[in-house]
């Protein structure tokens, strides 16, 4: 079985082709390692190869595991779907959050950042594919959802975010991933963020312009616990 290590370097490789194809800046392009349901040592042995943006969807989860981790300089994303009761928690532990899909959780958190923290970092999750089991906003609410988010004083709008549906079909990851690009830039915004592509479609995105790749499988391997039954627990 593959090590982490071996695994992000493998994940580097592809990345680093992809960009080198697209004639892309690779510096342009993050990786995020999505450690959901992984322990806190495995984020530790992915740290030590150099990573230090990790994803996370369950809160209290992230939580425990960024206590046990504190001794480490890491960027926390959270990346999952968002509960209202939930936002505090979220605008006080973490730096960026890419799920965001109303005005109403945007407030939240705007009102809940802690003072003397650096405005929270934005991305608006739009449902590119029409899917009615994910998470998003519809991209015709986009443009009046991003102008509210703007005048946020706590938060920083920084892209997009989605996740299409899966397909092996390489031109339909192409198209899916242009559309998300053409919406943030038909905002005429000051944004620099597209998170989009995963383990099986990171060419595409790279490709189509991707500034965050969430990687989880092909950097942890399969999930090996299921997810925590706490999540109530946070105010």
């Amino acid at each position: 079985m593959s090590t982490i290590a071996e695994n992000i370097a493998k994940v580097r490789a592809r990345i680093r082709g992809a960009a080198q194809a697209s004639g892309r800046d690779l510096a342009e392009i993050g990786l995020l390692a999505v450690s959901k349901t992984q322990p806190a040592s495995a984020i530790r042995a992915a740290a030590s190869c150099g990573l230090r943006d990790f994803g996370e969807n369950y809160l209290q989860e992230a939580v425990e595991k960024q206590a046990e981790l504190s001794d480490l300089a890491l960027t926390w994303h959270f990346i999952g779907p968002i509960q209202s009761n939930k936002t505090r928690a979220l605008a006080e532990h973490f730096a960026w959050v890419h799920s965001v899909d109303r005005l109403k959780i945007a407030e939240r958190l705007s009102a809940q950042r802690p003072p003397g923290l650096p405005p929270l970092n934005i991305c608006l999750q739009v449902n590119i594919s029409g899917e009615d089991s994910k998470s998003g906003c519809n991209p015709e609410e986009l443009p009046a959802l991003a102008q509210a988010i703007c005048k946020l004083p706590n938060l920083r709008l920084r892209g997009l975010m989605a996740i299409p549906a899966a397909t092996p079909d390489t031109a339909l990851q192409h198209a899916a991933f242009a559309r998300l690009r053409v919406l943030r830039d038909s905002l005429q915004l000051p944004l620099d963020s597209l998170s989009m592509g995963m383990s099986d479609d990171l060419e595409a995105a790279v490709a189509e312009g991707a500034s965050w790749i969430r990687i989880g499988s092909a950097i942890f391997g399969a999930r090996n616990y299921s997810a925590p039954s706490t999540q109530g627990t946070l105010p």
